[in-house]
């Protein structure tokens, strides 16, 4: 075969390799991954109560960790909410912490991590869910993210309970130090003054 030919062989071919590269890259993730509502919602195993932020209010603050350019982030997300960095999408699906009451104190956040990866160089870019399940500040040790490029943890679960708001007495002291708008109080009058003695007529012994 010509060298010629040879060398338009490889460029095709390369072309075609970059082009599966791109469709590979450009990819939806799945429905699983950027889905507001559903499963992930219910996996969670969270019991709504009548105490503390409602779990549709709540808000989770999550740190999140690049091993290959060593670039670490927070991420503030809504129950369901997902962000996507890269190839990675990290979501929600609630957070809780103890009650002030409670003992030991704990926060944690339910959460999944989708990957946009290959198992080798054969192989087309495919999303996998690379964890799945909870999280703890406080006993980070009791579930991690096992992925050899990124890692997720949980920093805050932003949701208040019964007695931590502000208490009547409080509010009531609050407003009664702000003086409302209106005229202002007149200032007291000034004390009158003692009559002055009149001096006494010429030639007149004052008397003793």
């Amino acid at each position: 075969m010509p060298r010629t030919a040879s060398r338009a062989l490889l460029l095709l071919a390369a072309t075609a390799a970059l082009a599966g590269c791109k469709r590979d890259a450009e990819a939806p993730p799945p429905p699983e991954a950027t889905a507001s509502d559903g499963p992930v919602a219910m996996a969670s195993g969270v019991i709504e109560s009548d105490y503390g932020t409602p779990v549709k209010d709540r808000v989770a603050t999550l740190g999140f960790l690049n091993k290959r350019n060593n670039i670490t982030q927070d991420i503030v997300l809504k129950t369901g909410e997902s962000r996507r960095i890269g190839n990675a999408i990290v979501k929600l699906a609630t957070c809780e912490k103890t009650a002030p009451w409670e003992d030991p104190p704990e926060t944690g956040a339910f959460v999944q991590l989708f990957v946009e990866e290959r198992a080798s160089t054969q192989e087309k870019l495919a999303w996998h869910k690379v964890f799945s399940g909870w999280l703890f500040r406080n006993s980070p040790s009791l579930n991690v993210v096992q992925h050899p490029v990124y890692d997720v943890w949980v920093k805050d679960c932003a949701m208040k309970f019964p007695g931590e708001e502000d208490s009547p007495a409080s509010s009531a002291s609050a407003s009664s130090a702000a003086k409302p708008a209106g005229k202002p109080s007149p200032a007291p009058a000034p004390a009158a003054a003692a009559p002055a003695e009149e001096p006494a007529p010429a030639g007149e012994s004052p008397p003793q």
